[in-house]
This record gives C-alpha cells, sequence and structure tokens, in this order.
C-alpha cells in the first residue's frame, strides 16, 4: 500500500522540476502521508512509534533512500528514526527535526476521530495535526523532494523523528548523541516557531522563532493521614488541605521577568496586535517595570508565560473508596521557569505560598535548564525568505517559548537550536493537546514548502 504513495508519475514530475517548485501531485503525496501518520495513536502506552518508524523506513526505501542511510533508535516502547542525506563535502551536519508521539486523545470526547485525517472548513482535524506530525511530514516531504530533484547538500543533511518528545525525551537524547548528529553546526526544529493571524481579518501579523525555551519541572503535592469512616469526618481531610494548598497555589505570581529576547517579542507582536493588549505588549516592551502593562499581559494565556515563570496544576488523585476519609490525596503542579531562575528557588516559592509544612512538595524527574540560542544571520535571513515567500514583509522575531520542546536537549548537547515550522493559525484555534486539535488546510501546505526551502539555503543542495 506504501508504494501507491509516491507514484512512479510523481517521481518523473519532480526530475523535470525546478528547484522550489510547488507541484500538486507532490501536495496529494505529501496528504496521503499525513493522513497516515495521524492514524498511529503514538501516545505513551500505545506503542505506536515502532509501527510508524517502519511506515516511513518501507516508504523512504521504496522512494530511493538507501537503507544505509536510515537508523533506528529504542528506548523501551518507544523508537525514533533519523535518516542522512549525504553531502558533497565533509564538515558538522544540519538537523532538522520533528517528534513522532502525541499525548493522546479520547476519541468519545472529540467531535471527530482524533486518529483520523478529517478535512473541513479549510482545516485538517486530528490529533497531531499541529504537534507535531505536520512537522513529520514535512521532514518526510522534504527529503523525498530532494531525492527525486536530484539535489545534495554541501553537508549532511540529518533528519531526526524523535519518538517521545510529550515524555521524557529519551530518543531525543539519543539522537542528540548518534555520530550523524553529534557537533552538528545547528538544529531546525519543527516543533514550535509559526506565524500569528489576525483573529478577525485572517491577514499575517507576524513570524516567530524559537530561540529559547523555558525550564519544563512539575512537582507533586501530597497531603497524608490516617483516614476513617466517612461517617466520622475529622478536620484535617486531605482532599480539603489539598484543595487549600492548590488555591494558594493559583493565588501566587511570581515575579515579573525579562530577557532583550522577550523584550524584543513582546515589542514585535505589539507593533503588529491592536487595541489594549497590543498597548500593553508595546508598554512593557519599553519598560517591564510598568506593573499596569504586566498586569494586563497576565491575564493573556498567550503572553503571560513570557513575562514570569507559571505553575498550574494539572492533575490530581485522592481517596481510595467512597465511603471513607481520604489517607492520601496528591496533585501536579506544571511549572514553566523563566531562563535564569533555578528549579529550587520555584519549590521553595510554591513552599512558601501554600504556608503548610502537612503538604509535602517533591520535584518529580530531573529538571533540565536549556541555554539560549543566540540568533545566527545566516538561519534567521533564510528563515526570513522562506516566510517572505508566501507572506511579504511580515515581521520575523525571535521569542521565548513558553512551553518546552526538544529543542531543550539538543541546546544543552551543545546544538543550537531554532524552531521554525512555517505554519499560521490564529491564537484562538491553536488546540495543540486539546480537543478538536486542527490546522489550517493552506498552512499545512505552506509549513512542507518552507521546511524545503530551509533544507536547500541552508544545506546549500544543487545538483551534483
Amino acid at each position: 500500500m506504501l508504494d501507491r504513495l509516491i507514484p512512479p508519475a510523481l517521481a518523473l514530475a519532480f526530475t523535470f522540476a525546478p528547484v522550489l517548485a510547488t507541484a500538486a501531485p507532490q501536495d496529494a503525496a505529501a496528504r496521503e502521508i499525513y493522513a497516515r501518520v495521524i492514524a498511529f495513536r503514538t501516545s505513551a502506552g500505545h506503542a505506536q512509534t515502532p509501527a510508524l518508524v517502519a511506515s516511513l523506513h518501507e516508504l523512504l526505501t521504496k522512494a530511493g533512500v538507501p537503507a544505509a542511510d536510515i537508523a533506528t533508535l529504542d528506548h523501551g516502547e518507544a523508537r525514533a528514526m533519523i535518516v542522512r542525506v549525504p553531502g558533497r563535502e565533509r564538515g558538522r551536519s544540519i538537523l532538522f527535526s520533528a517528534h513522532m508521539d502525541v499525548v493522546d486523545a479520547r476519541p468519545e470526547e472529540w467531535e471527530r476521530n482524533p486518529f483520523q485525517l478529517d478535512e473541513a472548513d479549510g482545516n485538517f482535524y486530528g490529533r497531531g495535526t499541529t504537534d507535531n506530525k505536520a512537522g513529520v511530514v514535512a521532514l518526510v516531504s522534504t527529503i523525498l523532494r530532494l531525492r527525486a530533484e536530484g539535489l545534495q547538500p554541501a553537508r549532511d543533511l540529518v533528519f531526526g523523528f524523535v519518538a517521545d518528545e510529550e515524555t521524557a525525551m529519551e530518543t531525543t537524547r539519543l539522537i542528540a548523541d548518534h555520530e550523524w548528529v553529534r557537533g552538528a553546526l545547528f538544529a531546525i526544529n519543527t516543533d514550535a516557531g509559526g506565524g500569528l493571524l489576525d483573529e478577525t481579518t485572517g491577514r499575517p501579523l507576524i513570524y516567530l522563532v524559537q530561540g529559547a525555551e523555558k525550564t519544563y519541572a512539575s512537582f507533586e503535592l501530597t497531603v497524608t493521614n490516617p483516614g476513617g469512616h466517612s461517617s466520622r469526618p475529622r478536620a484535617d481531610n486531605a482532599i480539603y488541605l489539598l484543595a487549600r494548598a492548590l488555591g494558594r497555589v493559583e493565588a501566587y505570581r511570581f515575579p515579573v521577568m525579562s530577557n532583550d529576547l522577550t523584550r524584543a517579542y513582546l515589542g514585535a507582536v505589539g507593533q503588529a496586535q491592536e487595541g489594549e493588549l497590543g498597548a500593553a505588549l508595546r508598554r512593557f516592551a519599553a519598560n517591564p517595570n510598568d506593573a499596569a502593562a504586566a498586569a494586563a499581559l497576565a491575564k493573556s494565556p498567550e503572553f503571560v508565560g513570557t513575562t514570569r515563570t507559571t505553575c498550574v496544576a494539572t492533575m490530581l488523585a485522592a481517596g481510595h473508596a467512597e465511603n471513607a476519609l481520604p489517607q492520601t490525596a496528591k496533585a501536579t503542579v506544571n511549572c514553566r521557569i523563566f531562563p535564569g531562575v533555578p528549579v529550587e528557588d520555584v519549590r521553595q516559592a510554591l513552599a512558601t505560598a501554600i504556608a503548610d509544612e502537612g503538604v509535602k512538595i517533591t520535584t518529580l524527574d530531573k529538571p533540565e535548564a536549556s541555554p539560549v540560542s543566540e540568533m545566527r544571520p545566516d538561519v534567521m535571513a533564510a528563515i526570513e525568505r522562506a516566510v517572505h515567500h508566501d507572506h511579504p514583509g511580515v515581521p520575523v522575531v525571535p521569542y521565548l517559548e513558553s512551553g518546552g520542546t526538544d529543542g531543550k536537549v539538543y541546546r544543552t548537547a551543545g546544538i543550537p537550536t531554532f524552531a521554525s515550522s512555517g505554519l499560521f493559525a490564529k491564537a484562538s484555534e491553536m488546540y495543540a493537546h486539546g480537543l478538536n486539535e486542527r490546522l489550517p488546510v493552506t498552512s499545512f501546505y505552506e509549513g512542507l514548502d518552507h521546511i524545503y526551502r530551509l533544507a536547500v539555503e541552508l544545506g546549500g543542495a544543487r545538483k551534483p
């Protein structure tokens, strides 16, 4: 069935297509690949990344990619893949990265089957349509286009398909340490970076390139006591004590912070944003000590994370029987920590805010900070040209990512990383990790060309 995804006629069309041309058969093939990868339930616990890797491996080898240029990397149930397009010269490689895994979706909660690509109302629907299977397809499409057009890069291009970005990122570490990737010149990460569309008109406002991200850390809040029979309530009910602690976490505000990158980003967005929010963005960029501007941004889910550390309750577990007092109540609080702030300082701040020694606060896993990637002029120039091909004149600016991506692993490994997906969407339509995840159809196809253009320009690809 896979051989039908890239028909011989498409390969022939590629052979005579000029560099950077867009062909309808190419888009049709990419859409079929998109549908295929969405259909794999690649969330933790379903062990589907090996099957998806096998599917992509078969697709690539049937298109002529040598098996020697494909490697698989396993960690537990997860399987990652890297594909090398050899360069004309020896030197440090350039990495392009996407992740195949997704946050799980419950079909009974969705309006559509989350594991079936559905096109409606100008959008593609399905789990992973944005995060990050559009990136997976863009990488596969780029590999196929380079091969079909007979283009060879000046240096090795390596395409990494991560299997556990949404959980432990262990396969990301395996990729970063692989001999094809280790010491790479830089990485382009498709899992972040993109354009904002005006909520009313749909016109492009700004394009963002991720150059840094906040530290991801989770803390477990635990309350325990002997419990007892539900007919004999006690004042220290573990659920109530935990609820009070969470209320204090909700009310606590971490100090306002900024750096050159965040001020530049917020100022640029402010120039493109109208109304009170735009004014607050501009004022904060000019003066981060403007308390009124900071308070206005704190009300915006889109921008609050750029101005401070944030912590939010995400999971609850308590009790063991409906007719028994709870002996244990637990909550997970997830924090996105501003660069430069130690994780332990955040834990201590939560303890101070909760002010209850009966609530035990434990740091989960081993959070790691991510260095800031200094913007490379050549990378920024290539991204600008790729963006302006479809959206002339749109401002292209770096930003701090409030969420977390594989970029922190690559940066920690010494690989400067710049996130750029080529995808544009309205802020109100960004449903990654949420119900009815979607991506504008036009954005998907623009994203394919965006990554291809970056690979050609940054890789110095040409016919041998």
